[in-house]
C-alpha cells in the first residue's frame, strides 16, 4: 500500500508538468546584427591575419603555404630583433616620465591659487592637437641650425645636439615629445584620484607634524596608487603601438635607430610587400601587447594583496 501512494504522486508530478517545446530566443534579432559586427571587424580581421602569417605572400605572387616558417625567421632577424629593442626602451621612458610629471602636475593642480582652471586648461592643450601636427612642429625644433631647442641650449651654455638626427639621441628626443603630449592625460587621472581622496588622513597628519613629502609618501601615493596603474596602462598600450610620431619625425631613422616594431610592420608589408612576413610581426606584436598588459595587471594585483596583507599585519 505504501508503495502505491509513493508512487501516485510521482505520477500525478509528471502527468501535470506539460511538455515544453524548444522556441528560440526572442532576443536573437537584436544579438545577430551585433555578432555580425563582431565577426566582420574583429574576430575575420584576426583569422586571416593569422592564416597570411602561415603563407609566403608577396604582392603579385601566388601564396605558398610556410607553415611557421615566418615565425621561425623573427629571432634570427636582426632588424626585428633591434626593433623589439627599441619598442620596450621607447615604451619605457614613455609609461615612466609621463607618470612622474603627470602626478606632479597633478599635486601642484590640485592646491588652490589663482587661475588654476586657467592654467589646467593652457596644460591640458598638448593632448587635443594632432600627432602629425605636433610632429612637424616638433622636426622644426629638433633642426640643429634652425631648432629653437639648440638655441635655448645656448643660452644657459650647453652644447647643441643632433637631437632626432643621431642614433644616440634618436630615442630620447623622441621620447620627449611623447612625455610632453601626454603627460596631461596621465595628470588627468591623477586628479581625479586626489579628488576622491578624504581629507581626514591630512588632518591627522598635520596634527601629527608631518612634512609635505611624509604626506605624499604615506597617505597620498598609496591612495592613488589605481589611478596611476590606470594611467600605467592607457600609456603602455598606447606607447608600445606608437607609430604617426615616429613615422612622421623619423621614418624609423637615422638609419634603423628609432625603428620599432609598428614602424618595421610598416616597412615590411607595405614597402617591401611581404605580407605573410607582415602578418606574422603583426601577431607576435600583439601578444607582446597582451603580455605587457598582462603583467601590469598582475603587478597591480600583487600590490594590493601585499597592502592588504600590511594592513593586516
Amino acid at each position: 500500500m505504501s508503495v502505491v501512494t509513493q508512487a501516485e504522486p510521482a505520477a500525478a508530478e509528471n502527468n501535470a508538468a506539460p511538455a515544453r517545446e524548444w522556441r528560440p530566443p526572442s532576443y536573437w534579432p537584436f544579438v545577430i546584427p551585433a555578432l555580425v559586427v563582431v565577426l566582420a571587424v574583429i574576430v575575420f580581421p584576426w583569422v586571416f591575419t593569422i592564416w597570411m602569417s602561415m603563407q609566403e605572400w608577396k604582392v603579385g605572387s601566388p601564396t605558398v603555404f610556410v607553415g611557421l616558417a615566418n615565425y621561425l625567421r623573427l629571432p634570427t632577424d636582426p632588424r626585428f630583433v633591434e626593433a623589439v629593442g627599441h619598442t620596450l626602451s621607447y615604451t619605457a621612458l614613455s609609461v615612466v616620465l609621463p607618470l612622474v610629471f603627470g602626478t606632479l602636475a597633478a599635486v601642484v593642480f590640485h592646491q588652490k591659487f589663482a587661475a588654476r582652471g586657467f592654467l589646467r586648461g593652457i596644460f591640458i592643450m598638448p593632448m587635443m592637437a594632432t600627432p602629425v601636427a605636433i610632429a612637424l612642429v616638433w622636426t622644426m625644433m629638433f633642426h640643429p641650425q634652425l631648432g629653437v631647442l639648440n638655441y635655448l641650449l645656448s643660452l644657459v651654455g650647453l652644447p647643441p645636439q643632433l637631437w632626432v638626427f643621431s642614433p644616440t639621441t634618436v630615442i630620447p628626443s623622441l621620447v620627449l615629445v611623447e612625455t610632453w603630449q601626454w603627460t596631461p592625460l596621465v595628470m588627468l587621472i591623477v586628479l581625479g584620484g586626489l579628488a576622491a581622496i578624504p581629507t581626514e588622513p591630512y588632518e591627522s597628519a598635520q596634527i601629527d607634524g608631518a612634512n609635505f613629502w611624509q604626506v605624499f609618501r604615506f597617505i597620498t601615493l598609496p591612495l592613488i596608487m589605481p589611478f596611476l596603474f590606470i594611467a600605467g596602462m592607457i600609456r603602455m598600450i598606447d606607447a608600445v603601438k606608437s607609430f604617426d610620431i615616429i613615422f612622421a619625425i623619423t621614418q624609423g631613422g637615422p638609419g634603423s635607430a628609432s625603428e620599432t616594431i609598428n614602424v618595421y610592420l610598416y616597412s615590411v608589408a607595405f614597402v617591401y610587400y611581404d605580407l605573410g612576413y607582415g602578418s606574422a610581426i603583426a601577431v607576435v606584436f600583439f601578444l607582446l601587447i597582451v603580455a605587457l598588459a598582462a603583467l601590469l595587471l598582475y603587478l597591480r594585483k600583487r600590490l594590493l594583496w601585499t597592502s592588504e596583507l600590511g594592513d593586516g599585519a
